[in-house]
């Protein structure tokens, strides 16, 4: 008999393409069905067969509280009393800009919008608008939202399934787009070289979460910085998964590297769907209604979304709560090196702060031709064994894990027992 799971993902197919609302969560990539969860409550998920789950995927990246976290849930439901939408501006939109501009080094002036996509896809034409220029490079196997110029040789869902761009984004759409190799400053100055006075704006993921985790070499984010300046380009850094989770100043804090415009998501909403992007004044000001850089969105600073990222920021900045999560996450590499060691297969462990990864390949992986060299088949294995035995991993060997703050000790204890007993009858 099939499971309750199975049979809502053969209903699920029969009204929304591949039954999912986003590709990776099909598990193509892993084969097999997904659990459909019904519940979320701290560290874990549970399925509406009623199996439960560490979760270290977190609504990918969102949730560094955990599931239904009280004080978010609180502030949701405060918020849902008074309206869910008014399309005209609140008092907490202000309260969360201020709190992203004391946090972010770099953010003198903020705009809220929906998601992450609309964040990376708003900042890319502001920054054409101020350099009067179209041309952007961006990395490959770095993944920022599904807008048709940034849908070339990206991470991600894209890498999951093997295809580098999609169908339906017009040639003159890629042709804007210049992509060069990460961890490789080389590479940007030959396209910058190539394309004198055309380039508007280089993006990346300061620590790329969508080939795997990949942190930035050594000098490779400063040499990003000196370029753009050098060549009259802005550095726009993507940190809607880093942003408050690298460090309370995200991956530009952490790296000591300041960019002209940053795109931010998942945290900031806790667990809501919301983006943000914003910089120095000098440039937030081209945007509409002040200057020609148009940007509109309807549910954009929506006050149910904005109360919970009240509430996630308030709760994530006071303490030594990114320490507590830090202290999590390094036990937990810990553990998965020490099996490592125990275990004969290539094997290379990724991690910045409470971001993670584990290729199934030899290291050391600095970047997507590295990233994509792992054993997809095995790791799908591996996936599966993990998910039998109550551990919730991203389906996709090119995602990231996250560990939240919800993690505990026991937590980390099962899921390296998990690991190791998996690794072993793999």
């Amino acid at each position: 008999m099939s499971s309750r799971s199975e049979q809502l993902f053969d209903a699920a197919q029969r009204v929304i393409p591949g039954g999912v609302n986003s590709p990776v969560r099909a598990f193509n990539a892993v084969g097999g069905s997904p659990p459909f969860i019904s519940r979320g409550v701290g560290s874990h998920v549970i399925d509406v067969d009623g199996r439960k789950y560490i979760d270290y995927v977190g609504s990918w990246g969102p949730l560094i509280l955990g599931h239904a976290h009280p004080l978010v849930v609180e502030a949701i439901q405060q918020a849902v009393t008074q309206g869910t939408s008014f399309g005209a501006p609140t008092e907490s939109e202000t309260t969360l800009a201020e709190m992203i501009i004391a946090a972010i080094p770099s953010i003198e002036m903020v705009r809220l919008v929906s998601s992450g996509t609309e964040a990376c896809m708003s900042a890319l034409r502001l920054a054409r608008a101020y350099t009067a220029r179209d041309k952007i490079i961006k990395f490959d196997g770095c993944y920022h939202g599904h807008a048709d110029g940034l849908l070339v040789k990206s991470g991600s869902g894209a890498a999951t399934f093997g295809v580098p761009d999609s169908a339906g984004v017009p040639s003159g759409y890629a042709a804007e787009t210049l992509v060069a190799r990460y961890n490789d400053e080389a590479s940007v100055e030959t396209l910058f070289k190539a394309n004198p006075g055309m380039v508007a704006a280089v993006i990346v993921e300061p620590i790329a979460g969508n080939m795997g985790v990949v942190p930035p070499r050594e000098g490779f984010l400063k040499a990003l910085r000196e370029l753009t300046r050098t060549h009259g380009a802005l550095l726009i850094f993507d940190e809607v998964i880093s942003g408050f989770r690298a460090s309370p100043g995200g991956a530009q804090r952490l790296y000591d590297v300041s960019p002209d415009l940053t795109c931010l998501g998942k945290v900031v909403g806790g667990g809501m769907p919301i983006g943000a992007y914003g910089g120095p004044a000098k440039i937030m000001e081209w945007v509409s209604p002040l200057g020609p850089a148009y940007q509109a969105g309807t549910l954009a600073g929506n006050p149910v979304a904005v109360a919970a990222g009240i509430a996630t920021l308030m709760e994530l900045t006071s303490g030594q709560m990114h320490k507590r999560i830090e202290n999590v996450a390094s036990v937990l590499e810990a553990g998965y090196r020490g099996i490592i060691d125990e275990v004969s297969r290539p094997l290379f462990f990724s991690r910045v702060g409470s971001i993670m990864t584990l290729f199934f390949s030899e290291g050391p992986v600095t970047d997507y031709d590295s990233a994509v060299r792992s054993d997809k088949e095995v790791f799908a294995d591996y996936f599966h064994g993990m998910l039998d035995r109550g551990v919730y991993l991203p389906p996709s060997q090119f995602e990231a894990m996250f560990v939240s703050a919800a993690h505990t000790t026991e937590d980390v204890e099962r899921t390296l027992e998990a690991a190791r007993d998996t690794m072993k009858n793999l």
